[in-house]
């Protein structure tokens, strides 16, 4: 029955991840296939990446309560159906302003899974082998997200952009039978009658007003008053909602929680580094396609030895975490992963592309730059996240009751999320002005401030004009190196936090696991 748990659970959670990788590579056919009421071609595709992520974020909390109060079976499988029908309303969409409204409903349905799956977990696994349970959940989360690219290429390239949203119909089907056959029903027993629907409604506009302002910002470079007055909006809800945690009788998200030291450093860490794994691969990507003239295509594979170590030795990693306590392997893994990003911080502006395409064999062989710039960082990089991935899920759910388990994961899933799109927010601004002061002094005579320079030249890209490539393509790697040591010091700072607050509990049962019996009915619904 565990096997069917599990199952139901990485399958639940992997297509929310796969589905924001998947769409991603389809939208450049999206936006030409599509037919437009009134949105633009850019401005769609961007709706159809960002609508899905903003409620999705946006959501989480609240889903994670909604699966500790109103049972996680039954919501898990109300979330599985949902998204099996929003991606079936996605593949089926007749214009680009419909697939928006769609994957809206997406993402809030997605919101129901990723704090349901840990959930489950939680509920259904004790000692080690919920260690080595977080594990497989830890690498399924990498494969569907090194994965989505390619799959989303292919079946973009050999069928239709639509597939990239029907591949999730068979998916739910297998994890919906999965749940309702072997998973047994179980919800918080000491909840109250009474759901905290106005603290909901803080916590989406808290989060969604972060999330949105921080994206829509960037994506306007910070020259539209409208994304400051959303993240004001955001911020608003984030002060306020403290003082309704205290006030409220049965408020949404228990100010108990944060009395688990483990729950809230692990959630301080989760920050920062998941905020330098933000920095890492949005700048790794601009630079090798930008700046040295890789393909998309090797950009992705680019990543994928490192990321083999997660898939592979996660559940490995999870079951020691549960056996002698997460605290090492928090503090050890970041520190592994800083010494990979600096190897990139010394990567040349003349490193040699690597253009591969699919159709053309004789390049799939890498030149001897990529063996030498990129390679041994990601491998480093790659060994670091396997020992940090697992145990951080571990020390989260371990920190928190069984009855909260839901919520707790949620609340880490929307710091993950959020926080990075904040920090991003911030750091892109000052990347953007260290690159166009790097400029000024090269290029005498030229305006780097001009509205009409910033179209053409931007952060990590090399224009086509000849006097300007080689100045602007220094520029660009000197931003790169300098985003990389941001992400160096995120992980640093992530990993002493974890040295200095995580607190081992291997040697005796955590809360968790001494509140079983008294949140979990062990018949199945």
């Amino acid at each position: 029955m565990k096997r069917w748990i599990l199952t139901a659970a990485v399958l639940g959670s992997g297509i929310v991840f796969l589905d924001s990788t998947v769409v991603n590579v389809a939208l450049p056919r999206i936006g030409r296939e599509l037919p437009r009421l009134f949105l633009g071609v850019l401005e769609g595709q961007s709706y159809v990446y960002s609508a899905y992520l903003l409620t999705l974020s946006s959501l989480l909390i609240l889903a994670g309560a909604v699966n500790d109060f109103f049972g996680r079976k039954r919501t898990f499988l109300l979330g599985l159906l949902g998204f099996g029908a929003t991606s079936a309303l996605c593949g089926f969409a007749t214009n680009m302003e419909m697939l928006v409204l769609f994957r809206v409903l997406q993402g809030a349905t997605g919101a129901l899974l990723v704090p349901g799956s840990l959930a489950l977990l939680t509920a259904n696994f004790e000692g080690e082998e919920q260690g080595r349970a977080f594990g497989v959940w830890a690498g399924a989360s990498g494969a569907t997200t090194i994965l989505g690219p390619l799959v989303g290429g292919i079946l973009v390239d050999t069928i239709s952009w639509r597939a990239a949203f029907f591949i999730n119909l068979p998916l739910v089907a297998i994890a919906a039978w999965a749940t309702w056959v072997h998973v047994p029903e179980s919800r918080d027993e000491h909840a109250s009658r009474q759901f905290d629907w106005l603290g909901a409604a803080i916590v989406a506009l808290a989060v969604g007003g972060l999330a949105f302002g921080a994206i829509y910002g960037q994506q306007r470079a910070w020259r539209d008053p409208l994304g400051y007055v959303i993240l004001a909006l955001g911020v608003l809800a984030t002060v306020a909602l403290p003082f309704w945690m205290r006030t409220a009788r049965h408020p949404l998200i228990p100010l108990e929680l944060f009395k688990s030291r483990n729950f809230t450093v692990t959630n301080i860490s989760t920050l920062l580094i998941y905020g330098s794994l933000y920095v890492v691969f949005y700048y790794m990507g601009l630079f090798q396609q930008g700046t040295l003239g890789y393909t998309a295509a090797a950009a992705g594979a680019a990543g994928i030895p490192g990321s083999l170590f997660l898939i592979f030795f996660s559940p490995r990693f999870g079951s020691l975490a549960a056996k002698y306590g997460p605290r090492v392997f928090m503090a050890v893994g970041p520190l592994i992963m800083a010494l990979g990003v600096l190897w990139y911080a010394r990567v040349p502006a003349t490193s040699t592309p690597w253009k591969l395409d699919p159709g053309n064999p004789s390049t799939y062989v890498p030149p001897l730059s990529y063996f030498i710039d990129f390679l041994p960082g990601n491998v480093i990089f790659g060994i670091g996240i396997m020992i940090m991935v697992a145990p951080l899920t571990t020390a989260l759910m371990r920190s928190v009751p069984v009855r909260h388990s839901g919520l707790g994961s949620a609340i880490n899933n929307a710091i993950s999320r959020v926080g990075p799109q904040l920090a991003g927010a911030l750091i892109f601004v000052f990347l953007t002005a260290s690159f166009y002061a790097y400029l000024a002094p090269r290029l005498p005579g030229v305006d780097v401030s001009a509205e009409a320079f910033r179209a053409n030249v931007s952060p990590l890209s090399t224009p086509a004009d000849p006097s300007l490539a080689a100045i602007v393509r220094d520029a660009s790697t000197t931003s790169f190196h300098l985003a990389m040591l941001i992400g160096v010091a995120l992980l640093l700072a992530g990993a002493i936090v974890n040295a200095v607050g995580i607190q081992n509990r291997a040697a005796r049962p955590s809360e968790a696991e001494s509140e079983r019996e008294e949140s979990v009915s062990a018949t199945p619904a």
